[in-house]
């Protein structure tokens, strides 16, 4: 059993990945601004927490063996949380990510391309200058994980690829289920192969 703190644990992502850490019966601290959201499951307890806190946040993720950080990148600033993640004492620290950053040709990352939404540009160029503070994080153990460019409701199927910078396709395009999502980065929590590392999964 994992002793893990979830910040933002009531969003999309964070309550796949709560439900997944606590079927897997691991012990979760889950973090989130409005802590009532957060679902009662084995083995949570719920925490109120601001991300542009880092004193507050550091007591919050303190004791941990890991954190994960499921937050959006256009309303936090990773300068904080990884203050807040350094004060804790705790060194394991792993991203939600984003599929932004991936490269869809050598050299040529999504976000860059013509056809991009602009209105999740400001989110993608956060998760890539997210990437980019940890890459000089050489204190922290750290995983960011990116998902591929759909990132939706979906099934908990467990049939998913992994991959390194490069987005992943399929015939039907990029697409990866918060559940199955949940899957890969609770699979890096208990068996961790990814360390100061980017890795992507998608179908």
């Amino acid at each position: 059993m994992t002793h893990v703190a979830l910040i933002g644990a009531s969003g999309n992502a964070g309550a796949r990945i709560l439900k997944e850490l606590s079927d897997r019966g691991h012990k979760v601290t889950a973090i989130a601004r409005n802590p009532e959201r957060i679902a009662a499951l084995p083995g949570v307890t719920a925490a109120k927490g601001d991300v542009y806190d880092a004193e507050g946040l550091a007591a919050l993720l303190k004791g941990h063996d890991a954190v994960i950080s499921s937050v959006h990148f256009s309303v936090s600033d990773p300068a904080i949380l990884l203050q807040a993640a350094r004060a804790s004492g705790v060194r394991r620290y792993l991203v939600v990510g984003g599929a932004g950053s991936l490269e869809v040709a050598p050299g040529q990352r999504l976000v860059d391309q013509p056809d991009f939404p602009a209105e999740y540009r400001e989110e993608a160029l956060g998760g890539a200058r997210f990437l980019d503070l940890l890459k000089s994080a050489d204190d922290l153990d750290w995983t960011f994980l990116s998902p591929s460019a759909m990132f939706v409701p979906g099934e908990r199927t467990g049939r998913f690829r992994l991959g390194k910078d490069a987005l992943l396709a399929n015939e039907t395009g990029s697409s990866i289920s918060f559940e199955d999502y949940a899957i890969a980065m609770v699979d890096e929590i208990e068996t961790p192969k990814h360390s100061r590392q980017r890795f992507t999964v998608g179908y």
